[in-house]
């Protein structure tokens, strides 16, 4: 077409050279995790990571995958954007952690509606300071300009973490019985889920808004809101190390109700004794403000706790006297009783 303009891939709305700025940025927040066996550096088709056959004797690899899902719009209306990397590594190696496994690396994928190299960079700082919570290396990922399919400023998020655990040493909850305890770790709030629900009670009914000091929080609503999921891997490492640990849940979407069921045997219940751990008051605010009532809190929200170990009741009592030792809080919040796979919750009616 003669007369015509030649169009680029710029004018399409993709810009290379800010991709390329881009990944200039975050090259020095990858090689701060970088762990002895990658291979190569941060550019490659595909990133190179040798297992050590002299660590391990029957090696089992560990995956899994997972986003931020929509805590990203409360990320997006505040314009800040350097925690909720933190998320998306925590949502994938508390998963695979479950079987006891050791995270070795993380790849992420960010798609956006137009590249900006400052926000990129922000997200990956805090996908790095996750993996180095985590101890794993990232070792790679994809950043996707998609111009017209998201909004300016708006993006997503996903991770990919893959870990290792000896063959004989997997926990899959088969040797839980009767007569066990549950013990909860604490979660610093929300973590990454239930965020549809939660965003509707404070933004549509209570009409808040994300810069709003809310003195029963004791910080703003964004704050709250923003608060990164806490990464369990350091502390449960070691109680590994320490005890026998029969079978674990990462509490996630479906919360205390649909998550340690996934691990029991057919012929075992849990009983959750509602007020055996504080209740956050992001939890009471979302109760009474909804209102949403008891059954849907606890399958929706983590309700405090955000990862539970299954152990034998005189094991419970040495691990939770260890982790007072070690400044670390945590709760009986629970016990396994006979009766099929499912958990029953007991405590106040509100």
């Amino acid at each position: 077409m003669s007369g015509t303009a030649r169009l680029t891939y710029q004018a399409a709305g993709v810009n290379i050279d800010s991709g390329n700025e881009a990944v200039e940025l975050i090259k020095p927040l990858v090689e701060k995790t970088k762990r002895k066996e990658v291979l190569g550096g941060l550019g490659g088709f595909g990133a190179l990571f040798a297992l050590d056959m002299e660590k391990y004797r029957q090696p089992v690899l560990v995956s899994g995958t997972d986003g931020v899902g929509t805590k990203l719009a409360v990320a997006h209306r505040m314009g800040k954007h350097d925690s909720i990397g933190i998320d998306c590594v925590a949502m994938c190696v508390n998963d695979i952690l479950v079987s006891g496994a050791e995270p070795l690396f993380f790849l992420d994928y960010l798609a956006v509606g137009k590249l900006e190299p400052r926000q990129v960079a922000d997200i990956v700082a805090g996908i790095a300071e996750g993996c180095h919570q985590a101890g794993c290396t990232l070792i790679g990922g994809e950043t996707a300009e998609m111009p017209g399919f998201y909004r300016p400023g708006e993006y997503d998020v996903a991770g990919f973490a893959v870990g290792v655990v000896e063959k004989d040493a997997i926990i899959n909850g088969r040797e839980i019985r009767p007569g066990d305890v549950v013990v909860g770790l604490p979660s610093t709030g929300l973590h990454s889920n239930g965020f549809s629900l939660a965003r509707k009670v404070f933004f549509e009914v209570y009409g808040w808004e994300p810069d709003q000091y809310i003195e029963a929080l004791g910080c703003t609503l964004g704050e709250e809101l923003l608060r990164p999921t806490r990464i369990y891997v350091p502390l449960v490492r070691q109680i590994l190390e320490e005890f026998k640990i029969k079978g674990m849940a990462h509490i996630t979407g479906g919360g205390l109700l649909e998550n340690p069921p996934r691990i029991l045997p057919a012929d075992c219940h849990i009983e959750i004794e509602q007020g055996s751990w504080p209740e956050l008051p992001v939890f009471r605010l979302l109760a009474e403000g909804g209102p949403v009532e008891k059954q849907e809190m606890f399958r929706t929200f983590n309700m405090g706790i955000g990862f539970t170990l299954i152990l034998a009741a005189e094991e419970g009592e040495r691990l939770l006297q260890r982790l007072g030792e070690l400044g670390e809080k945590a709760y009986r919040i629970g016990s396994v009783v006979a009766g099929g796979p499912g958990v029953t919750i007991r405590g106040p009616n509100k």
